[in-house]
């Protein structure tokens, strides 16, 4: 016989003898609650025949003296004994396919007369009558036990963005058997439920936070709750409690628009099967009530008092309150208060002063003025700034800008704001006399201004006004312009600040290589000095002039009234030593080079002389 033959041979006594069907259910006994589902999966392996198999499912009772009841069929409609008959009929109790040889008995309420032992019994479609055809597993039903109830609920009363949320649930499960509990917190609809397919809104659920049957915290992964979890702003707590049950707390530190829905409480009871899996046996679901958010930008408000437009005369003091409501709970969000001031010409708005969330203030426009000023915070939701004594330069439109962190008590530097909102400006006047102010720049009348010689740039000052006043004075250059031989400076030069001289007598020197000095030689008449001038030195010079009143306390201030000279123009001529450099550079060379060619060639006579001589010898 040819070996292949044998071989094929071989392989059909291996098909037929060695392949047996087997029936497999899970491992018993299983412990499930009443009033709850029970699935009971069966698999077939090893079978002749079609690929899709037939199963039927029957029961035996203790009470019954272990007869068999059939419960349900794939193949016979009419198999269901009269204590099933009805659920069947109903859909209570079915057969669900995973595929052709894997089934699952559902019984979606159980009953406690449904224990006992359950038998998956699979026609037979082999050729042979060999294996196993059924399996059983027993199924203990156990009472209801778990509870679930709540202290308080919702009160219905729309909570600000930011607000914290505290909610409580109370759960047990009373069984003989070893059972764990795993509690639940979400929320249904509200602005989250745009994250849902379409037509779902108003259904979507979301679980915000679970304390699973091991007492591991997990955050749901809908919306941001993982991200919040993470930073601290949701937590959930289990805290002992009496016989009634453990309480569970769910706390949302800083609520957000995408909070609201109707909340719930779910806890779930757990089993350890046989085979080492775990099973939920029982769940509940309690109501906690509906919740609505309010966008910070819906409820903040920000205003500032006095309103509309405020007149004060020079040092008058100067005080601005800036009010904020709707925040909510002060004691969950930090606020960001500026003053910002626009001057009364228009113009870029600044900042004056600020107080930040840690509650330090710092100064913008005006450093110098910290002294003569405050910021402080007046109780919940009252920020003021105050000038002791306001002057010309405090005018403008003042503003409040408040920015708010929801739910952050010390944002970083990078944490945006949840909302920012500004309010209405007050416009601040304040009154000063009449000050006219001119100013004349010339250099004075002498000799030819040489360099190396010391240039004066005189400032004279004419100021009319009432009062005590001073003035300060603030020289600048400017480059000469390449048309007509310098005798414009260049149009488009801002001029460079070489000196000032303050009201009070204070001088302050901008080094551009030169040596400058500044004096008052009268009281009308101020003098720019430049020692040892140089080329570099040559251009425009012209003065700028501010004058300072005195107010009635006595303080000196910047009336705002300026004046500017016209240009002045500085020409260095050469020295006389400079103009007879080159010719004396010249005439040295000159003469150098005629004494060498003299002594060469009365030396080159002399040699040759000498050479003649020695030869007739």
């Amino acid at each position: 016989m040819a070996p292949w033959r044998i071989a094929f041979i071989c392989l059909q006594w291996v098909i037929h003898y060695a392949l047996c069907r087997e029936v497999t259910v899970p491992d018993g006994p299983l412990y499930r609650v009443a009033g709850f589902p029970l699935t009971l999966p069966c698999a077939v392996t090893g079978y002749e025949g079609s690929r899709t198999q037939d199963f039927e499912w029957f029961q035996y009772r203790s009470e019954t003296g272990g007869h068999q009841i059939g419960v349900v069929s794939t193949q016979d409609p009419g198999f269901p004994y009269a204590p099933f008959q009805a659920r069947v009929r109903s859909g209570e109790i079915r057969v669900e396919r995973d595929s052709g040889d894997r089934a699952r008995l559902v019984v979606q309420r159980l009953r406690s007369d449904d224990q006992g032992r359950f038998e998956c019994y699979t026609p037979s479609t082999d050729t042979r009558y060999q294996g196993n055809y059924s399996a059983s597993v027993v199924v203990k039903v156990i009472p209801d036990t778990l509870l679930i109830s709540h202290p308080r609920t919702l009160s219905g009363q729309p909570m600000t963005e930011g607000s914290e949320l505290q909610l409580t649930c109370k759960a047990s499960a009373l069984s003989q058997q070893h059972t764990h509990l795993a509690i639940t917190f979400g929320v249904r609809g509200g602005a989250g439920a745009a994250m849902g397919p379409p037509g779902a809104q108003g259904h979507t659920l979301r679980e915000i936070i679970s304390l699973d049957r091991g007492l591991a915290v997990t955050a749901g992964r809908g919306g941001s709750y993982d991200k919040r979890y993470q930073a601290g702003e949701i937590g959930l707590e289990k805290r002992v409690g009496d016989s009634s049950g453990d309480l569970y707390v769910m706390k949302i530190g800083a609520l957000a628009p995408e909070d609201s829905g109707s909340y719930f409480c779910e806890a779930a009871q757990w089993i350890r099967d046989p085979d080492g899996t775990w099973q939920r046996i029982a769940q509940r679901t309690m109501e906690l009530g509906n919740l609505t958010v309010q966008p910070l930008a819906d409820s903040l408000m920000v205003t500032s008092t006095p309103s509309g437009e405020v007149t004060l005369q020079v040092g008058s003091p100067l005080s601005l309150t800036c009010v904020v409501g709707g925040v909510g709970s002060w004691t969950r969000s930090s606020l960001l208060v500026q003053w910002m001031r626009r001057g009364a010409g228009g113009g870029v708005e600044v900042e004056v002063a600020r107080l930040g969330p840690d509650g330090v203030v710092s100064w913008g426009d005006d450093s110098t003025r910290q002294g003569a000023a405050s910021m402080e915070k007046e109780g919940e939701g009252k920020y003021i700034l105050r000038r002791f004594a306001a002057y010309p330069s405090d005018a403008g439109l003042y503003r409040c800008a408040v920015s708010v962190y929801a739910g952050k008590l010390n944002p970083g530097p990078s944490d945006p704001a949840t909302v920012t909102q500004r309010s209405e400006g007050v416009l601040v006047n304040v009154k000063t006399k009449d000050v006219s102010v001119a100013a004349v720049a010339e250099v004075p009348r002498g000799p030819l201004l040489r360099r190396g010689n010391t240039v004066a740039v005189l400032c004279n000052v004419s100021v009319t006004t009432t009062g005590p006043s001073q003035v300060e004075i603030q020289w600048l250059s400017k480059r000469q312009s390449p048309e007509g031989l310098g005798e414009k400076p260049m149009a488009d030069d801002p001029g460079r600040v070489l000196a000032l001289l303050t009201y009070d007598g204070l001088s302050r020197i901008y080094a551009n290589g030169s040596e400058l000095s500044v004096d008052r030689l009268a009281p009308d008449c101020y003098r720019l000095r430049i020692h040892a001038a140089r080329v570099e030195d040559q251009g425009h010079y012209l003065c700028q002039v501010g004058v300072w009143g005195q107010d009635p306390n006595g303080a000196w201030y910047n009336t705002g009234a300026t004046a500017e000279s016209s240009t002045v123009r500085v020409y260095l001529y050469a020295r006389v030593m400079d103009l007879l450099l080159i010719p004396l550079v010249i005439g040295v060379s000159s003469a150098l080079f005629v004494g060498v060619v003299i002594i060469a060639t009365v030396t080159c006579c002399f040699m040759r002389r000498l050479a003649r001589q020695r030869s007739q010898k």
